[in-house]
């Protein structure tokens, strides 16, 4: 080979790794909030090592997770636009800095929560908060995910740590089973999770979302075989299997109940809030992946450009620099010669018709190939259908489920794992309505998602609050029992008023936030016609009336037994009255003032389409 040929030979490559490392410098700086969150999981890791008992982990990790925030909340103030980083396996847009918000936000009032109950000592809190933030990381990536394998990557990072916190009471039997039964049917679902995404990958020969979203519409549109649209249904479902167990999805369910009811107060809070938040997220990405092209595609990181060749047209724009640069393996773009007349690619052409050049058998095919935006959405009709129905129907079940079987429950904890399945069945209607509405309404699909959100930062008070008032009753009355509540009004009058106020709000009356959260994930059932699915809903918010209302009963109208145990947990003079009214008061505020909120959720769910 002359020095002529091992220079043209040379250069691609060079310019490909300087590419990455731009992309990789750029990508960081959108990705600060979760590299603080790494930096403070060694700070913790070092802290054990080093210092043992004598640095709080609790500290630590609080101030890690406050940075994290601070950062995220920086990014919420910038006007960057919807960008793919590291190489398009993320995607940072408005909705990626809304539930990263969430997240660290919950990390921060969850520390703030544990170091006041007890739990974890001082001696285990490097290794708990280091397990916490570790699921706090996966579930930001669950956020983000803009590829397969950081689905199964993400789902894995956030589940793993979760197995050991609901093992975190040492020496205590049903805490050992609760961590058991977590990993077990979290092995499963992951396999059969795995195995879905290597199906869909196979088929659509992409496990980039916007890239498998673009063959998909091409499979579509060329009227697949009956073998290949049952692979693809296949996968789907396998996929569908690993978000509903994430979701505590009918029939998914069966570990939330014991694993609450084993695990610690403060874990359970943790499962129901932040797991299901990133859980849905996660389900908007994956579904909307699939079913819904943007009507802009992202772009690269800002300074990166992708580098085809030294013939490569200036006209080019970087949103197409992007696109090209996020075809999968096996498609190459020739750029130092001009492609031959059969071959030239038009304005709109996909990756399969830059190859149709090759016979004129493989251009006919071509030629039924989808080449607009709107052609491709018009294809992809089917796949919305078939992810909104099933997710609607499990919805249904799932809240159903959830509601009824809570009926029987004599612990507080077991009672509220199926109120949190009951919950998880009501965000997720929101989503099936947006898969409904994502080929007719720009505005509707909007709304829907932002209802997700909605939803689920109304639930982060609700539920942490619940979870809060259970952690410190126990260590008052040393007792997770309902029975126990009895007479809790006139021992502890201000906490059974605010322990009142949070069911009635995840019962959804007015005038609390839990009373407009699910006003606004009914609507878009209506927007997309769908009655049924809403009446189901309405029906559920009855259902639920009696065992939230049963506990309210118990504590306000039932006497104390005469060996009741004092509880010493006043409201407005300790620390963790404070803490209660923190969580407490916004379901007043909100649930009169809550349109900032709801226009935030929106505007971060437009960023996606």
């Amino acid at each position: 080979m002359g020095l002529k040929d091992e220079r043209h030979a040379v250069r691609p490559f060079a310019q490909q790794i300087e590419g990455l490392q731009a992309d990789t410098f750029q990508s960081a700086l959108l990705f600060a909030p979760e590299l603080a969150i790494c930096m403070t999981i060694v700070g913790l890791l070092l802290v054990r090592i080093l210092a043992g008992r004598r640095v709080a982990g609790a500290a630590v990790a609080l101030v890690g997770s406050a940075v994290g925030l601070g950062l995220a909340i920086q990014q919420c103030c910038s006007t960057m636009p919807r960008t793919e980083i590291f190489t398009g396996m993320l995607v940072y847009d408005e909705l990626t800095v809304f539930f990263r918000i969430f997240l660290l936000a919950f990390s921060v009032l969850f520390i703030l929560f544990t170091w006041r109950s007890g739990i974890p000592d001082r001696e285990d809190s490097p290794d708990i908060y280091t397990l916490a933030l570790g699921a706090t990381l996966g579930m930001c990536l669950m956020a983000s995910a803009n590829h397969l394998l950081i689905v199964f990557l993400a789902v894995e990072m956030a589940s793993v740590p979760s197995y050991a916190l609901a093992g975190m009471l040492k020496g205590r039997r049903q805490s050992s089973e609760a961590a058991l039964k977590f990993s077990i049917y979290g092995a499963g679902t992951a396999g059969i999770m795995l195995y879905g995404i290597s199906l869909l990958s196979g088929v659509l020969g992409s496990a980039h979302l916007p890239t498998a979203a673009v063959r998909l519409a091409e499979e579509l549109a060329m009227s697949p075989s009956g073998e290949t649209l049952a692979v693809l249904s296949l996968g789907g479902l396998m996929v569908m299997v690993g978000l509903a167990f994430k979701l505590s999805a009918f029939p998914f369910h069966f570990w939330a109940p014991d694993v609450f009811e084993g695990a610690a107060a403060e874990i359970g809070g943790f499962l129901s809030v932040a797991s299901k938040g990133a859980a849905l997220a996660l389900l908007v990405r994956v579904a909307l992946g699939f079913g819904y092209l943007p009507q802009q595609p992202a772009a690269m990181p800002p300074g990166v450009t992708v580098a085809l060749s030294s013939a490569e047209p200036a006209s080019e724009s970087p949103v197409e620099r992007s696109r090209i640069a996020a075809l999968p393996a096996g498609f190459a773009v020739q750029t130092d010669e001009k492609l031959p007349a059969a071959t030239e690619k038009a304005p709109g052409e996909s990756p399969l018709e830059q190859h149709a050049g090759a016979d004129k058998s493989h251009a006919a095919a071509a030629r039924t190939v989808p080449k607009t935006r709107a052609e491709r959405m018009a294809a992809l009709a089917p796949a919305r259908s078939f992810m909104g129905y099933l997710i609607g129907f499990l919805a249904a079940i799932t809240a159903t489920f959830g509601n009824l079987a809570a009926y029987g429950q004599t612990n507080i904890k077991r009672l509220l794992a199926y109120s949190t399945i009951a919950h998880a069945g009501i965000m997720m209607m929101p989503v099936a309505a947006a898969m409904l509405l994502a080929g007719e309404s720009a505005t509707g699909t909007a709304q829907a998602v932002g209802a997700v959100g909605f939803y689920v930062v109304m639930y982060l008070f609700m539920n942490l609050g619940a979870f809060a008032i259970v952690a410190f009753l126990r260590n008052e009355l040393r007792s997770e029992e309902i029975a126990d509540y009895a007479g809790l009004i006139h021992r502890a009058p201000g906490v059974a008023l605010c322990f009142s106020v949070i069911l009635i709000s995840l019962l959804g009356l007015p005038p609390l936030s839990g009373f407009v959260a699910k006003v606004v994930a009914f609507l878009p059932l209506a927007d997309a016609g769908w009655i049924t699915l809403l009446l189901i809903g309405c029906v559920n918010g009855f259902l639920s009336l009696f065992y939230y209302l049963r506990v309210v009963k118990v504590m306000c109208m039932d006497p104390a037994p005469d060996d009741a145990p004092p509880v010493r947990f006043p409201l407005l003079t300790s620390v963790n009255g404070w803490l209660v009214l923190v969580l407490t008061v916004p379901l007043l505020w909100f649930g009169v003032l809550w349109s900032g909120v709801w226009d935030w959720a929106v505007a971060a769910a437009r960023s996606i389409l």
